[in-house]
């Protein structure tokens, strides 16, 4: 039988059931969202003389939930269109609908018996081939369907989201042994092209495989810190970015997921296991405590951290585990940590902090480190069939940069090894007889291709053929050429990448060369180039830095000159003979919605967060992103309407002056950023793929460049307007002198001048007033006290 999931049903409208009924209306699944009928009304039902029988008082659970998913920060919704996607019920009224879904998810308490109870009622009502799933986070799977039917256990599985679903990649999927095997490899190749998910199969074990190591190294760290006479602001500081991990680290994690989730978290496994483990997984008594005391975290107000408010700001206390007070927060610095700055990558920070022996934080880590990697290796084909699992699970699923046996690789295994066991601990036999065979880490790359260690040999590790790794593809396919911005790299089939590689993606000077480069190079050898990168973000924007040293020197000819530049780098984008998609991703600010505009489409990722933000600093978009945007705004409009100019140029000119960023690819379709000939790809690792084809397709379309063409414009009409609305701001308080004085220079670059409304003027006039209006507002005293704030805090200054 060939499955598909046209429409899904989520049982359940907790925060977890709503949460994944949010993501499936985000990739385009209608969902029906149902939960219990209450079974007494609140007081405004009563004030409104509502009945237990009428509907809105049985959907109420859901209708909440639904309205809720609005108000959650981060929001669960790309777009509040995909609310529309959602239909609300509830489980007495409407389990027959489910004969209508492909896919039921049950995320209902984490209760055996009620789980049941809930199966045996979809039992009822789904339709035979219907896959049914739970979102349990540790119960049995394989406990949950023992009394349902043949046919039910057969499309029945475990499916494991983690919390947010929309922006945490894994997926576990745990099969029973009743599992149809083409159910299982079904739901596995739908979570990663479908749900966009790093899926990973785990077995029927407690807390599966992410939360049983993450729940266990974040125990560990707790110990090792009340061990070591530790502060919480001490832990926090070297268990984060520097090694690997998120900025969250241990104690803020905690805050954020919520004491009360962890501890039964902790508890699931420690009620499940024997002997050690079980000593292991008992939560400290300090805990326990602040349980009781409600001091739960982010959602009680208070946590392992308190916020203040002063009159100076807010400050950030921790507190003391001993005496359950709040005090100063402390930071770990130490020579080691001195180091670990110095180092460049995770991996390499992590090997200086475990080299240093006897210093504070080099103790703290190893600590840490030691039994984390001990227990994983001891789990190995427990929970997982082999370490990629394991490694991927804890990536996907906790944030960290490099999985356990990656870590291990990086620290060094055979030198960890031989530390762990003059320490006394027991390793487990099997890593102990891969260092006898003389192999000295748990992966190896060999032309391109990833192999792993596991029962004695090494076996290929399998990708995705839609992942594109920019690493592993230089190592098969060379760079074309390079310089310190940008590589050109061959993707094969006779297109070519270019990849960013500046600090933070930045553009400059470097980057503008390799532009122009790769399109002359494309032009004579390839099919189409694709603008994309594997960084942190696709782009945040032009060298603010370098643009205010030169404004500080009154290089201001030189200014001119890169503005020049970019200007003409986006033409030669525009223009280019074959066809240029550009792949962004997370930030597309400023210089790097400028890059996009132009291209012949954009595969944009389903979290693109695309704007012109250089309002933000004092300046306007200089490199053609204003001109571009209201070419892209007038090109959307549906043929036949009669073209208001002035609606499309007011709406440019608050989008700017506002500095608004998209908060999805979906809300990038609706600011304009985004139009009929882009796309958005909702697996992040499958963006390239999917920009390369799009470049194959347009080719195979027999892709020839756009014609230049002449721009309508407001005149002075227009420019009154919006000027006019930009005075009214200020008036209202709500803009400062110099915001009206860069309002009036956008006013008058999207207005093309001082010309009667409804003139056509060449591309490159806009593109002069830009650059003209760019360099009047950089010279500005004010201009640059905003750039230097935001380089020096990272948020705008109102002046």
């Amino acid at each position: 039988m060939k499955h598909s999931i046209k429409r899904a049903a989520v049982l359940g409208s907790g925060v977890m059931g709503s949460g994944i009924a949010a993501h499936l209306a985000n990739v385009g699944i209608p969902t029906i969202m149902l939960d219990i009928a209450p079974r007494k009304l609140t007081e405004d039902e009563e004030n409104k003389g509502l009945t237990l029988e009428d509907r809105a008082v049985r959907n109420r659970m859901a209708a909440q939930s639904k309205k809720a998913l609005l108000k959650q920060k981060p929001s669960p919704i790309t777009s509040k269109k995909s609310l529309d996607l959602i239909e609300i019920g509830n489980m007495d009224d409407d389990m027959e609908k489910l004969a209508e879904v492909d896919w039921v998810i049950e995320v209902v308490v984490e209760n055996l018996d009620i789980k049941k109870k809930v199966f045996a009622n979809v039992d009822k009502h789904r339709k035979e081939g219907t896959i049914v799933t739970s979102n349990t986070s540790g119960i049995s799977v394989e406990a949950m369907s023992a009394d349902c039917s043949e046919d039910f256990r057969k499309h029945f599985l475990g499916t494991h989201f983690f919390n947010p679903p929309r922006y945490l990649k894994l997926l576990e999927v745990i099969p029973t042994k009743h599992t149809d095997p083409a159910v299982l490899d079904f739901m596995k190749k739908f979570g990663e092209d479908v749900l966009g998910k790093g899926v990973v199969e785990a077995k029927d074990t407690p807390n599966f495989i992410a939360n049983r190591i993450g729940t266990y190294g974040l125990l560990v760290t707790v110990q090792e810190m009340l061990k070591g006479g530790y502060s919480i602001g001490e832990v926090d500081s070297v268990t984060g970015p520097m090694i690997g991990r998120p900025k969250s680290a241990t104690f803020r994690t905690l805050d954020v997921v919520g004491l009360d989730t962890f501890i039964h978290v902790a508890n699931n496994v420690h009620d499940q296991v024997e002997g050690k483990e079980k000593e292991l997984f008992e939560v400290p008594d300090f805990m326990l405590k602040m349980q009781d005391k409600g001091w739960l975290g982010a959602k009680s107000g208070q946590g392992f951290f308190l916020k203040k408010k002063g009159k100076d700001g807010s400050t950030i206390y921790q507190l003391n585990p001993k005496t359950l007070e709040y005090e100063d927060r402390r930071k770990l610095k130490t020579p080691a940590t001195e180091m670990a700055k110095q180092e460049k990558g995770s991996r390499r920070k992590l090997k200086a902090l475990v080299k240093a022996k006897g210093d504070r934080a080099g103790d703290l880590i190893w600590s840490v480190l030691k039994p984390a990697l001990i227990y994983s290796a001891e789990l190995t084909g427990e929970i997982a069939d082999d370490i990629v699992s394991i490694d991927q699970a804890m990536k996907w699923g906790f944030g960290w940069e490099i999985g356990p046996f990656e870590t291990w690789d990086a620290i060094g295994v055979k030198k960890s090894v031989e530390r762990m066991q003059e320490e006394g601990e027991t390793v487990p036999e099997w890593v102990l007889k891969m260092l006898e065979t003389g192999n000295k880490s748990f992966y190896k790359t060999d032309n391109g291709n990833v192999y792993y260690y596991d029962n004695g040999e090494y076996k290929q590790q399998h990708f995705n053929p839609k992942e594109i790794n920019i690493k592993r593809m230089k190592d098969v396919n060379g760079v074309i050429k390079k310089n310190t911005g940008a590589s050109l790299i061959d993707m094969g089939d006779d297109v070519a990448l270019l990849e960013f590689h500046s600090q933070s993606n930045a553009i400059g000077l470097d980057i503008i060369q390799m532009v122009n480069h790769a399109i002359e190079e494309v032009g004579k050898n390839y099919k189409g180039l694709v603008i994309g990168n594997q960084g942190k973000n696709f782009c945040v924007g032009a060298n603010l830095g370098m643009m205010l040293m030169e404004a500080q020197d009154d290089n201001f000819f030189e200014l001119d000159m890169v503005v020049r530049q970019f200007q003409n780098m986006a033409l030669n984008i525009k223009y280019s003979g074959k066809p240029v998609v550009t792949a962004p991703f997370n930030m597309t600010l400023g210089g790097g919605a400028e890059v996009s505009l132009p291209a012949a489409a954009i595969q944009a990722s389903a979290e693109t967060y695309m704007g012109l933000v250089e309002f933000g600093v004092g300046l306007i978009p200089g490199g053609g992103g204003t001109k571009e945007l209201y070419l892209k705004e007038l090109r959307n409009l549906p043929e036949g309407v009669d073209l208001d100019l002035t609606k499309v140029a007011n709406d440019v000119f608050e989008k700017v002056a506002m500095a608004k960023v998209s908060t999805s690819a979906a809300e990038a379709v609706e600011n304009g950023y985004l139009n009929k000939h882009d796309a958005i790809s909702v697996n992040p690792d499958h963006l390239l793929h999917d920009a390369k084809q799009r470049v194959l397709a347009l080719d195979k379309a027999g892709y020839t460049a756009p014609k230049r063409e002449k721009i309508p414009v407001v005149g002075d009409a227009g420019y009154a307007a919006m000027l006019l609305g930009a005075k009214t701001l200020r008036f209202g308080g709500y803009a400062s002198d110099h915001d009206v004085k860069i309002a009036e220079k956008l006013a008058y670059v999207l207005s093309g001048g001082r010309i009667k409304e409804g003139t056509r003027i060449d591309e490159q006039v806009m593109l002069d007033l830009e650059r003209e209006a760019f360099l009047s507002l950089i010279s500005e005293p004010l201009t640059q006290q905003r750039m230097q704030h935001m380089l020096l805090k990272g948020k705008p200054l109102r002046n």
